[in-house]
């Protein structure tokens, strides 16, 4: 773990440092950002969550839970920023808690952002090649199973991720402001036609009453969800452009960014059924089964049929860009733990693009193995595999979130290098109750979350403890062991 953007790696062979360096001065804000809003995949989120939340959560006041989820988020990355500004390496969750609350901790991070960033993957691998499947099958008659599809994205994506950070970055800008610009467009349209049969009635979203009515804590945990991912900023750290003011910019604009975009679209799309409405709209979508119906219908109502028609092929470039953008993520995971001698020293070699190539390897070898599990089960990709993993996957996340806000009033109170209040020690308080509130309510709702049965559910979210507390104890041991 490094402190310092000039510091070397920790190879222990000073001849081999620059065979084991991230290439640098390669993303700029924008590059970071594309790499953070491809994996929040704004549209999937948008056709996946919105359903659900309005149906089940608290109706028309589901834009306020994107607000709410949006503050806290943002809470969150004052301390995660200031952090940023003193420590910058690859692992950023990993190093982040381990400077904090120590090593062990730190290492039992890893291994559940490992396990986030992998089963995140792996549900969007689900849902994708269900949507692809049925694409091909629409337009093509080709009935090529949702497997298939995978694991050839798999390939596809393994040797974009080894070509380097740079084509990765670019080729999601393309797909990333392809989903945004027609639901922006839509929500702009909408807003300046006023609204749908009963106007843009802001006082049915926002009101306090709307806020807290039906089951605002469903309506929260889908918020979060859709939001999780914008802590990708720091792991690219090592390949920023001047990273003590990228980082933090591009931090921050994603935020905002997706704060704003998840709430007004959100809204528009309540408009357009009409408060009183919306909420059987959306549960008629989920009964249908195609709950993208929700979405998709007023957008094509609004901007025509193309729309209709070219959304689902968006729906599927957003998962990938998603996938892309996890790939990328947990490739750095592995490569800082390799770095750090926590992996062989082979899964932190570079290739000549600089990128972690057999980090990505073992990365798509663990998705395959998942992916594959899930196939020769005869599990529904969506149903099963996507809902499984998704639900997994953000109590992971969050749990890290939790951690890192403690290890952040731990570190500067303990290290003294920046004594401002606000950021090292009330902003991240603030976040560790909202986010602890938030795991909470997570656990309360995590049956409907993964949408299976409560066994399932237990087994799911006993494994994130689990893995943190196998990794911690592996750390001490190893370390015991070598004193």
């Amino acid at each position: 773990m490094r402190t310092h953007p000039a510091d070397g790696p920790v190879t222990g062979d000073e001849a081999s440092t620059a065979t084991r360096t991230l290439k640098r001065d390669a993303l700029g804000v924008l590059g970071i950002v594309f790499f953070v809003l491809s994996a929040q995949a704004p549209l999937t989120g948008i056709a996946g969550a919105v359903p659900i939340s309005v149906a089940v959560g608290n109706g028309p006041g589901t834009p306020v839970a994107y607000a709410v989820a949006g503050g806290i988020v943002l809470l969150f990355s004052v301390g995660f920023v200031a952090m940023g500004r003193y420590v910058v390496d690859a692992g950023a969750f990993y190093t982040y808690i381990g400077k904090g609350l120590g090593p062990a901790a730190g290492t039992g991070s890893a291994g559940v952002a490992l396990l986030a960033y992998t089963t995140v993957q792996c549900a969007m691998y689900g849902l994708y090649g269900s949507v692809v499947n049925g694409l091909a099958d629409h337009y093509l008659r080709w009935d090529v199973p949702w497997w298939a599809w995978a694991l050839l994205t798999m390939a596809v994506v393994q040797a974009l991720g080894a070509f380097g950070v740079e084509l990765g970055a670019k080729i999601l800008a393309v797909f990333v402001t392809a989903e945004f610009s027609i639901l922006l467009v839509f929500g702009l349209v909408t807003l300046f036609k006023g609204g749908g049969p009963e106007g843009l009635a802001p006082a049915d979203s926002f009101s306090p009453g709307a806020a807290l009515d039906g089951a605002p804590g469903v309506a929260l945990v889908f918020a979060l969800a859709s939001m999780l991912g914008f802590e990708a900023t720091a792991i690219y750290g090592e390949e920023a452009r001047d990273p003590r003011r990228t980082v933090p910019r591009a931090t921050y604009l994603a935020v905002a960014v997706v704060t704003v975009f998840f709430t007004f679209t959100s809204w528009m799309l309540i408009a357009s059924y009409g408060a009183s409405g919306s909420a059987a709209a959306a549960g008629k979508a989920l009964d249908s089964g195609d709950s993208t119906d929700f979405v998709f219908s007023p957008v094509a109502a609004r901007l025509g049929s193309w729309a209709g028609d070219v959304l689902p092929f968006l729906l599927a470039t957003s998962l990938f860009a998603g996938i892309l953008a996890f790939h990328n993520s947990a490739n750095r995971y592995f490569y800082a733990l390799s770095r750090d001698g926590l992996l062989p020293r082979p899964v932190c070699s570079l290739n000549r693009h600089r990128s972690p190539w057999v980090a990505g390897t073992v990365q798509s070898t663990t998705a395959v193995l998942l992916v594959g599990a899930f196939a020769v089960a005869g599990k529904d990709p969506v149903l099963a595999l996507f809902s499984w993993f998704s639900g997994l996957a953000v109590l992971a996340i969050t749990l890290l979130y939790l951690l890192t806000s403690v290890s952040v009033i731990v570190y500067f109170r303990r290290e003294r290098s920046d004594t401002r209040l606000g950021p090292t020690r009330l902003a991240p308080a603030l976040a560790a109750a909202g986010i602890a509130g938030a795991i909470w309510l997570i656990l309360a709702n995590f049956t409907t979350l993964i949408g299976g049965d409560a066994v399932t559910a237990t087994w799911l979210a006993v494994c994130v403890p689990a893995v943190f507390v196998l990794c911690a104890g592996l750390s001490l041991l190893t370390r015991r062991r070598t004193l």
